[in-house]
């Protein structure tokens, strides 16, 4: 969780998320994965997998200039935590998170979508911020996930 909110944070406030802090994230992964205490239960295999997967699906966007390297290394990350089952549905919400985003960044600054699209890159720079934080929109909605799932896991084991 600690690792999810420096990553959102570092995202939401400069655009930029270091290396170090990628690959801190990743042999953390792997290292819960080794000793048999990450939150999901996963394998070395199944974490390597869930990071191959995650790196190969979002390193198309980058090609296409779309997407920054790190949000893809990110995801490459949070596939080693999860595993690869769980990148779809959080690709899928933090698309709708970053789709939100960016339009309250639109109706904030009051630029019309015409103005987007009169611009031929492929990303855009509004408010002196250039695009939408994907890699936080990626890390807050897994932070919120964790949460709620701890908190199920307190209130079962106070139940009984």
């Amino acid at each position: 969780m600690l690792w999810c909110a420096c990553v959102a944070i570092s995202d939401y406030r400069s655009r930029r998320i270091s290396n170090a802090l990628v690959i801190t994230g990743l042999i953390a992964a792997f290292l819960c994965a080794l000793l048999d205490m990450g939150p999901f239960g996963l394998s070395a295999a199944q974490a390597a997998a869930g990071a191959a997967v995650g790196l190969v699906a979002l390193l198309p966007f980058f090609a296409f200039g779309v997407m920054g390297a790190a949000d893809v290394k990110v995801f490459a990350v949070l596939g080693a935590w999860c595993g690869m089952h769980a990148l779809i549905g959080l690709w899928a919400v933090a698309s709708v998170v970053a789709g939100l985003h960016a339009l309250c960044v639109l109706v904030a600054t009051r630029t019309p979508v015409a103005a987007l699209l009169a611009r031929r890159a492929p990303t855009f720079e509004l408010a002196g911020r250039r695009a939408t934080p994907f890699a936080a929109c990626l890390t807050v909605p897994l932070l919120v996930w964790l949460a709620v799932q701890i908190a199920a896991r307190v209130l079962a084991g106070g139940a009984r």
